[in-house]
């Protein structure tokens, strides 16, 4: 090959990979600060008393201090609900998704997102910013975070140890 057909190669490969980077869009999902995580549905009879019943549905549960939601649930001394709260959703699909409460865009432990009833995301108070909890893990939607590109923190889930029914862990 002729050196000028090797520049222009270069050339537009360069121009190429310039194209495709700017056409990518990431998220930051790791702008809450570490906390621990755990929270255990010993029995499938616990998760069918606490947990979500099936598709397109959410819960929060928060152990902070005195406050705890659902006030019902039994919350050991060994629980931990993240930075602020856990928002537990299941997809179209049946799967289910952990996200932190707390907003990205706000960082604070006590601003924790709501689910508006009938609607398919979750909202944080303060800034206005929506996610979406049910069909894109936890992407912004609107609103300052989604001008900058803070999605929600995930979570895993672990489905049947030999002690318990369903583990949330970091």
């Amino acid at each position: 090959m002729t050196r000028s057909l090797l520049s222009r190669l270069a050339v537009i490969t360069l121009s190429l990979i310039t194209l495709i980077s700017a056409g990518c869009h990431s998220v930051d999902d790791e702008r809450i600060p570490y906390s621990e995580v755990r929270l255990k549905f010993t029995t499938i009879g616990d998760w069918h008393r606490y947990g979500i019943g099936g598709a397109a549905e959410s819960k929060r549960y928060i152990k902070a201090g005195n406050t705890r939601v659902p006030a019902d649930f039994p919350y050991t001394d060994m629980d931990r609900t993240g930075y602020g709260g856990l928002l537990l959703s299941m997809d179209a699909m049946g799967n289910l998704v952990v996200y932190d409460l707390a907003c990205p865009y706000e960082v604070r432990p006590t601003v924790r997102l709501t689910v508006p009833e009938g609607e398919p995301y979750a909202q944080c108070p303060e800034c206005g910013s929506t996610y979406d909890i049910y069909t894109n893990y936890g992407h912004p939607r609107s609103g300052p975070a989604a001008d900058k590109g803070y999605a929600l923190r995930r979570y895993s889930a672990v489905w049947g140890g030999s002690l318990e029914y369903l583990v949330i862990t970091r």
